[in-house]
């Protein structure tokens, strides 16, 4: 296998080829290509970002975050229909990721549920007819980050221009990439398709209601930092299919953040102030290493915190990002049971038996 090849390989698949590797030298060489390719990810999110904030303003770093995520994402993996489609879909979902948010913020909680709930819906529609290929993780990331960081006036103007130069910048990756797949599918196919028959529609419906619920309910109750919350509901839900481990990982996400936490103000405590700011950049080449679910939710604690520190301090940053997590997990395990029983029982029993 080509070191470029391997080079694109995620941990999962590396770490196995660590272990079957016959002699010291192989491990080595593979060990080597996954710590320069968690360097490289990291040097080249600094790279990209950093121009992005100074031209577009801090405030829309988070738009260039998601786009940088989409970025790494879009080279591999399609909407899964025609290129014409996806191109015009992907502008609609960057619109989407851009004023969806704001809106949100602007409208009564009610509203802002409708909204939440049919803007994500629509983007997971859109982006997601093969979801165990993980867009759903990447697009409710962008989803929830933009959310909790809505602009209005000039600075929505900016965001609008940096959604425009990702559209253009991603969209060509796509179309370079997956012009030639699926030539006659339409996107109207998807659509004619969705029934809650099928455990893939079941799965976008329950993931839009419980993103627009862990969203309004952290605006409702003024729960602050709660796009934490909804990270973390976000990313149980996210599972595909079903994920019938919900509970452990719901055990496992509140673990690695209380991990996470702990760590974090254990090393702010340690080390000196210049040391803090590359607390990010650290925690961004660990996770290049990481494969268990618990261990990533830990390590994202660290960037996430030493940003949020400069406002809460290092203690209320840490506890608050606990709390976020434990009340983000209770509401993904609630949006599940009460979809289960009220939605999709009735559609499995359907499949099972049509004459129900």
């Amino acid at each position: 296998m080509r070191f470029y090849d391997t080079l694109q390989m995620d941990p999962s698949v590396i770490k196995p080829q660590i272990r079957a590797a016959q002699t010291k030298k192989e491990r080595f060489a593979l060990t080597a290509t996954m710590a320069l390719r968690s360097l490289l990810i990291v040097s080249f999110s600094i790279l990209c970002i950093a121009p992005l904030a100074s031209v577009f303003g801090p405030e829309n770093m988070p738009l260039g975050v998601a786009l940088f995520c989409i970025l790494l994402g879009i080279r591999f993996v399609d909407f899964n229909y025609c290129i014409k489609d996806s191109l015009i879909n992907f502008a609609i979902i960057l619109a989407l990721l851009v004023f969806a948010p704001v809106l949100a913020s602007l409208v009564p909680v009610p509203a802002a549920l409708l909204v939440h709930f049919a803007a994500f819906f629509v983007i997971i529609v859109m982006s997601c007819d093969r979801p165990e290929l993980g867009n759903g993780g990447l697009y409710n990331f962008a989803y929830i980050y933009l959310s909790g960081n809505p602009v209005t006036g000039a600075a929505l103007m900016r965001r609008s221009a940096l959604a425009v130069l990702g559209f253009i910048i991603c969209g060509t990756i796509l179309y370079v990439k997956h012009r030639k797949k699926n030539p006659q599918t339409r996107f109207s196919q998807v659509v004619s398709n969705f029934s809650l028959t099928s455990e893939k529609c079941r799965w976008q419906l329950r993931f839009a209601i419980g993103v627009a619920v862990v969203l309004t309910l952290g605006r409702a109750f003024h729960v602050e930092r709660f796009m934490w919350a909804g990270f973390a509901c976000a990313s149980l839900l996210s599972g595909y299919p079903y994920s019938a481990d919900l509970k452990s990982r719901s055990v496992q996400r509140i673990v690695g953040a209380v991990t996470g936490s702990i760590l974090f103000f254990v090393l702010y405590q340690l080390t000196p102030d210049g040391i803090h700011s590359m607390f990010g950049p650290i925690g961004g080449f660990c996770v290049g290493f990481c494969t268990d679910y618990r261990y990533k939710t830990a390590i994202n604690c660290l960037g996430a915190l030493m940003m949020a520190s400069s406002l809460y301090g290092a203690a209320g940053a840490a506890g608050l990002r606990i709390v976020d997590t434990i009340l983000g997990v209770l509401c993904s395990l609630a949006v599940a049971w009460i979809f289960q029983k009220v939605v999709a029982q009735r559609f499995e029993n359907a499949v099972a038996d049509p004459a129900l």
